[in-house]
């Protein structure tokens, strides 16, 4: 598993775009068998709207574009589960994770 601390992350849904307030944010790529799945761990979210904004929706479809700690830019599109009572939400991944590179050694 490879884990990357987050510096930046914009979901987008339709028309409307947020950048999320954070205290925390991590993107976390699993491989096995294969396959390759990413998912992100967000706390301490500032915006409680968008929390429960999501929280009451069936929709929950999201493009997320992100920037790592060290400055890489990714972005794919994923699935926003948020946690309002903890100030927190996960984004599941759906699909491929553009601007990924495997590390050299792990293909």
């Amino acid at each position: 598993m490879e884990t990357y601390d987050l510096a930046e992350l914009v979901i987008t849904q339709g028309p409307q775009s947020w950048n999320l307030a954070f205290a925390r944010a991590k993107l976390m790529i699993v491989s096995e068998y294969g396959t390759r799945l990413w998912y992100i761990d967000v706390d301490g979210i500032t915006d409680a709207e968008l929390l429960n904004r999501f929280a009451d929706s069936e929709e929950i479809g999201v493009d997320a574009r992100f920037t790592t700690i060290g400055g890489r830019l990714m972005e794919g599109e994923g699935f926003f589960h948020p946690n309002p009572q903890h100030h927190a939400a996960a984004i599941r991944g759906n699909g491929q994770l553009e601007g990924y590179v495997i590390p050299q050694g792990s293909a």
